[in-house]
């Protein structure tokens, strides 16, 4: 595997941000939990999301997956995840493990021990032809190496649905490949049983009737990267949820990352994941702010997918990983502090 887990030297990036990029307005901070960190995401995002939740555990207490494969599975190679996704039988799951732990080793991960409290949501879908269902399972036995209560990972592999994001009543047919936006019409809210399971399980379920009297607002992306976004397949646009309790910022709210797959984003399917991926509602009835940060098509990324393979550079699942930086930065920012 070409990854770099044991150097411990890289090269710095520049401290210039290029917050001038975007007209859209900068991204406020909120009263939020610290401690109520939580991550999820769908196909590529899925794989952002763990990476996300490994890189900094101190820090993200959980993570839903949804359409994903285990942890560094691609090798830091588009053929190593394609192999991932169409044949996990191949999978190495004791190999990730140990890159995990190596990684603590020489910093470029938080300690592994953060994980050992964690709650993990793995949803596959048992008719998904893009990303193999046998990938749930590897998923569940790496985090089980670091998880120590087994009732922390909720494993979700019986539903026949195929490579979407399961909504309660958006989208097209549950076991059809969506040829639009990926958001399937599954009777399931997939948002809903990820952060009730995440956040303790007594959070309230929105109905049909449930708006989102929140706001949904841009925010200038860009000013989170060190170099222009657009280098490293960074949209300078991204999106929060700020439910109607959360806006007078007098009331401790919680944050949660909700990460698009491949051709999710907004260039392709203009804001359907953002308003339409069951989340907003969610957050409008649990006082949870919704942060959704954005990635556009590129030569190197054609499909806008979160980088799970190492098109960004030999970092890109560790702590130096652009990317990951990036979106570090929105949730300090968002919550006032790391």
């Amino acid at each position: 595997m070409s990854f770099v887990w044991t150097l411990t030297g890289y090269a710095v990036l520049s401290c210039m941000t290029w917050g001038g990029l975007a007209a859209d307005p900068p991204l406020e901070s909120y009263n939020v939990d610290r401690a109520s960190l939580t991550v999820s995401g769908v196909s590529s995002g899925a794989i952002m999301a763990s990476q996300l939740h490994v890189i900094y555990s101190s820090h993200v207490m959980g993570a839903g997956l949804v359409a994903g494969v285990p942890f560094a599975c691609s090798g830091g190679n588009l053929a190593g995840l394609t192999t991932c996704m169409k044949t996990p039988a191949l999978e190495s799951v004791a190999t990730f493990e140990a890159l995990v732990s190596s990684g603590a080793l020489f910093g470029n991960v938080d300690a592994t021990y953060h994980m050992r409290h964690d709650k993990v949501f793995i949803f596959s879908g048992a008719e998904d032809t893009v990303v193999h269902p046998g990938n749930g399972p590897n998923i569940a036995r790496f985090y089980e190496h670091f998880i120590h209560d087994r009732h922390n990972i909720k494993k979700v592999f019986d539903m026949h649905t195929e490579h979407c994001m399961p909504t309660e009543n958006f989208g097209g047919a549950c076991t059809v490949l969506s040829k639009t936006n990926y958001l399937n019409n599954c009777g399931y809210n997939g948002a809903f049983e990820i952060l009730n399971f995440l956040y303790g399980g007594h959070l309230t379920r929105p109905s049909s009737n449930t708006t989102q009297a929140g706001e949904l607002r841009k925010f200038n992306q860009a000013e989170f990267f060190a170099a222009p976004p657009l280098t490293y397949s960074l949209d300078t646009t991204g999106y929060i949820y700020v439910p109607s309790g959360c806006r007078s910022k007098s009331h401790r709210c919680k944050l949660h990352v909700a990460l698009h797959g491949c051709k999710m984003g907004r260039h392709y399917i203009n804001e359907d994941y953002v308003r339409h991926g069951g989340y907003n509602e969610v957050g409008e009835l649990n006082d949870v702010i919704i942060l959704y940060p954005q990635v556009v098509p590129t030569t190197l990324n054609p499909f806008g997918c979160w980088d799970g393979y190492g098109y960004t550079g030999v970092w890109f699942a560790t702590n130096k990983g652009f990317q990951e930086e990036g979106i570090r930065r929105m949730m300090k920012q968002v919550m006032g502090g790391w």
